[in-house]
């Protein structure tokens, strides 16, 4: 992709939002003003931001447990995110999804999910409404490697196949599904291999390097606008924090481990880049800095200063 100026700090920005903001949410966590536990996206950040680079607007993606990443990327609103973190009224589900059910189609996120996996029988549903009703939409899924081993992805992407739709799976490869590292239950080379029974393309990509995500999703968005299918893309990325905020993460790693991947941190490596690149200045990239941070303390106040739900709404909204 040929990147403008804007484009390239507008990926800047939107990784260090998504870092900032989880960050808020573990201090939150910390504080109490978030009861229950959340996953933490922290060293991830340029996957989500990488690949909603590639889509249009209207364009869908589903998400995760681990899914506030991918929703600021796809233009989630973080004082919304906040406040249903919460628990409050104010917040995308009225402070009665938490975390793991954040959802805006306005902004093309078809929900989060705490359901591991299940997000991607969305997907392929989204993809067919788009294809049967010719509204030219791509949708993303994304998973990570411990969805990989779930029989949902292989319903999804023989029917993706068969039927051709508009789909990427497009998993995030952690390193850990959970407390279990990756390796000690996913066969195969790789992930991206898999692609391969059901013919569609498969691909590995550093899932650190913002770009190279962008580019890689932006050739199976081509190749899905044109009809041709889906496509497998496994972006090889880690998480700085354990499993939840509640987890630190440190009885099934070791330290050497975390450090060597904090060295590759995607925010770092793209400010780098784009001071010895393209010649953006340092203190132009710390004033992005200090306006996310205003932006992410306004949606933590936000969230403390909004009300909780009326007890008498306990059984509104809710289907069970």
């Amino acid at each position: 992709m040929d990147w403008s100026p804007e484009q390239l700090l507008t990926l800047y920005r939107a990784m260090f939002t998504i870092r900032r903001f989880e960050e808020a949410v573990y201090e939150s966590y910390r504080n109490n003003q978030i009861r229950g536990i959340a996953h933490l996206y922290i060293g991830e950040e340029a996957v989500a931001v990488g690949a909603c680079a590639a889509l249009r607007p209207g364009d869908y993606i589903t998400s995760t447990h681990r899914g506030h990443g991918h929703c600021i990327a796809k233009g989630g609103d973080v004082r919304l995110m906040m406040a249903e973190l919460m628990g409050k009224q104010t917040g995308y589900s009225k402070g009665k999804g938490g975390s793991m059910h954040i959802f805006d189609v306005d902004a093309g996120i078809l929900g989060a999910n705490g359901i591991v996996g299940g997000g991607i029988g969305i997907a392929v549903g989204a993809a067919l409404a788009s294809k049967k009703m010719g509204r030219g939409q791509v949708v993303v899924a994304f998973f990570g490697d411990g969805a990989a081993n779930q029989g949902i992805l292989y319903e999804g992407m023989n029917l993706a196949s068969v039927w051709r739709l508009p789909v990427i799976f497009l998993c995030e490869n952690n390193q850990f599904g959970e407390y279990t590292p990756f390796r000690k239950v996913t066969a195969g080379e790789s992930i991206a291999l898999r692609a391969t029974g059901f013919g569609l393309p498969g691909a590995q990509v550093d899932g650190n390097d913002v770009l190279a995500v962008a580019d890689k999703v932006s050739e199976a968005v081509q190749r899905a606008r044109q009809g041709e299918g889906p496509s497998l893309i496994e972006c090889i990325t880690y998480r700085y924090y354990g499993h939840h905020s509640g987890d630190p993460g440190t009885r099934y790693r070791e330290a050497d481990e975390v450090k060597q991947w904090k060295s590759r941190d995607p925010i770092e490596l793209f400010g780098q880049w784009l001071t010895t690149e393209r010649g953006v200045r340092s203190d132009y990239l710390q004033g992005i800095r200090a306006a996310v941070e205003s932006e992410i303390a306004a949606a933590v106040a936000f969230g403390v200063q909004s009300p909780l739900p009326e007890v008498s709404e306990v059984t509104h909204d809710v289907y069970a």
